[in-house]
């Protein structure tokens, strides 16, 4: 589970310790709360994603704390932005009705891409061969000395000439060429960087 905010993570928290039927973890955040209210505690529906902004052709699939930064750039974009919250088990159905009614969709995650949220998607639109193009954004597959969350992501973002979420949130990874998929294919792309570095995909 990834929580998005103080409450999510006191949702999901409470969620994972009243799941009886395996292990449960959270991505529990670094870093304090953004001031976002308490709700009473209550058991999430497992595997269930919030659309909190429809939009058109775009489509950002957000995994944790950077939901602000997806928020504005979705508001600027008019496109779609679903709080994901789980990252297994995905919302498998949300993904299939975003790919069939959007251009492209774009995950955004503060963790490594390599083996993250990201890499479930792209894995579960290639096993369905949904023609949607697939953009990942999030860490690089390296080791990130430690800090908070802005000395960490301006590290990372004066290190490869980007700059900071809070500046350009997502800027130069809305669009790429070279995720165009063939006519009557599924392509996916890769970012290997995080949002703060844009890199653009190989």
């Amino acid at each position: 589970m990834t929580p998005s905010d103080e409450n999510e993570c006191r949702q999901m928290l409470y969620t994972g310790y009243h799941y009886q039927d395996g292990p449960s973890a959270v991505r529990y955040p670094r870093g304090t709360g953004v001031g976002t209210p308490l709700a009473p505690l209550q058991s999430l529906p497992l595997g269930k994603a919030v659309v909190k902004r429809q939009g058109e052709k775009l489509a950002i699939l957000n995994f944790g704390t950077l939901l602000p930064e997806a928020a504005a750039t979705a508001e600027a974009l008019n496109a779609t932005l679903v709080d994901m919250r789980f990252v297994k088990p995905l919302d498998e159905a949300l993904i299939a009705e975003l790919a069939a009614t959007h251009d492209s969709l774009i995950t955004l995650e503060e963790g490594a891409i390599k083996g993250g949220a990201g890499s479930g998607v792209n894995e579960f639109v290639m096993a369905k061969r949904l023609a949607v193009p697939v953009l990942n954004i999030g860490l690089p597959d390296e080791f990130i000395p430690q800090g908070t969350q802005d000395e960490v992501r301006h590290d990372l973002s004066a290190g490869r000439g980007g700059h900071s979420a809070a500046d350009r949130p997502l800027a130069g990874a809305v669009t790429s060429p070279r995720c165009a998929p063939p006519s009557g294919s599924a392509t996916s792309c890769y970012a290997k960087t995080f949002a703060l570095s844009q890199e653009p995909p190989p």
